[in-house]
């Protein structure tokens, strides 16, 4: 069963989904609560090295520019979204291409909003060792 039902953390989450894949980062940035955070992966990757994430504007634009900006397109996957308080998980995979290569990270992703419906956290729990598993020839 899909959960379809309108909760404010939904709508943002849809909405910065619909950004992503409209590669429209000012609608994406715009998303966002002036310090909201980024984490995505949750804990040190290639793109935060420190584990920290990536908190405010400057610092999540700039988390566009290295993982999001590359990629010659970002498609959700996701099977169902569960909305508990100001936040929504969703569950099922992100597909990435990129270089003529698809790698599908999946996960869960969360999203937390704050009062005025901006993102306040985006949370995204996925294993990079499993996401390179999957790594293939873009046959698109």
């Amino acid at each position: 069963m899909t959960t379809t039902t309108d909760h404010p953390a939904r709508i943002a989450g849809r909405a910065s989904q619909d950004a992503v894949r409209a590669r429209d980062k000012a609608a994406w940035l715009d998303l966002f609560a002036a310090d909201g955070i980024v984490e995505d992966p949750i804990g040190p990757s290639v793109f935060s090295p420190d584990g920290s994430g990536h908190r405010g504007r400057e610092a999540i634009s700039a988390f566009w520019d290295k993982a999001i900006a590359p990629t010659e397109s970002i498609e959700f996957v996701f099977g169902d979204s569960f909305a508990c308080g100001s936040e929504i998980a969703f569950t099922g995979l992100i597909r990435t291409r990129i270089g003529g290569q698809v790698i599908d990270a999946e996960g869960v992703f969360t999203y937390r909003v704050d009062a005025a419906g901006k993102i306040a956290a985006l949370r995204a729990f996925w294993e990079t060792d499993r996401a390179v598993k999957t790594m293939r020839p873009d046959q698109a």
